[in-house]
């Protein structure tokens, strides 16, 4: 998902500002679904620092990996940041699986929420711990499937995105899970064709085709991969990759339905609907 980088002056002023504490904040105001009104903490400078922040997070929190979201870098910062794209990790009980219903996905009320149209790759194989670069070809053997699906984009900081790409990783990447929809058909000849386009309560928001992301999803997968060896978590089988905001990052608010729809490969109804209420 793409943010901008302006960062804002809204942020903790505390002694107690190492990455463990900073996380420890973040996971608690998300474990109690509760806004926060600044950066808990001193602002992160660099990705390595956000990553640092995100690495303790992941520690603290109560669930398995079950997969990873890929955001975009805003395109002025990519050169100071040293990427292109960011990650972040999706919990396996914030995975949920589009049957044919209308799937509900808890958000953070007086926080940030999102519906982000997206192709999911699902791992069929663990990729090797030590291997930090990959061609598209390399990366696309380890591919089971690739599937619809929907990152539902989620932070107890509702200005998050305003403090750009380094506090996002701080915060999981902005993610609150992914909703996983139907396997497409002979995917990667198709991959330059698939497109998307999303509506909140009937009104199309936006469009875009798999390819608009830079380098396409595969690009993506290529980079979190070597991205995920240096960190000694590499993906493993199973393992789902949300591979970028196809139609754009479109804000959701608790009873507000969102429909995503991916041409002849199917489409996605959801809605949002406060954490407190949905138990967390």
């Amino acid at each position: 998902m793409p943010v901008v980088d302006n960062p804002m002056t809204q942020q903790a002023t505390r002694a107690d500002s190492s990455p463990a504490d900073i996380a420890a904040r973040l996971v608690s105001a998300r474990l109690d679904a509760r806004p926060l009104d600044a950066f808990p903490g001193e602002t992160p400078a660099t990705l390595a620092a956000g990553y640092a922040i995100q690495q303790m997070a992941i520690h603290l929190w109560p669930d398995d990996i079950a997969g990873w979201k890929i955001g975009l870098v805003a395109p002025h910062l990519r050169a100071t940041l040293g990427s292109d794209r960011v990650a972040g990790p999706i919990f396996a009980k914030q995975v949920r699986r589009a049957d044919g219903g209308e799937v509900a996905f808890p958000v953070f009320v007086g926080g940030f929420a999102a519906v982000e149209a997206e192709f999911v790759f699902r791992m069929a194989k663990d990729a090797p711990a030590d291997k930090t670069e990959w061609t598209e070809e390399e990366a696309a053997a380890l591919v089971g499937s690739l599937h619809i699906g929907v990152e539902t984009a989620g932070s107890p900081m509702a200005f998050i995105n305003d403090m750009g790409s380094v506090v996002v990783v701080s915060d999981f990447g902005n993610n609150a899970g992914l909703i996983v929809g139907a396997p497409i058909a002979d995917w990667r000849a198709r991959l330059a064709s698939l497109k998307a386009a999303t509506a909140i309560d009937g009104v199309e928001v936006g469009a875009g085709e798999a390819m608009g992301l830079p380098g396409g999803p595969m690009a993506g997968l290529t980079f979190l991969l070597a991205h995920l060896a240096s960190r000694a978590r590499p993906l493993k089988a199973g393992q789902y990759v949300s591979s970028g905001a196809v139609t754009g990052v479109h804000d959701i608010v608790a009873g507000q339905a969102a429909v995503l729809r991916f041409g002849p490969d199917g489409a996605i109804a959801c809605r949002a609907v406060a954490a407190k209420e949905a138990g967390g």
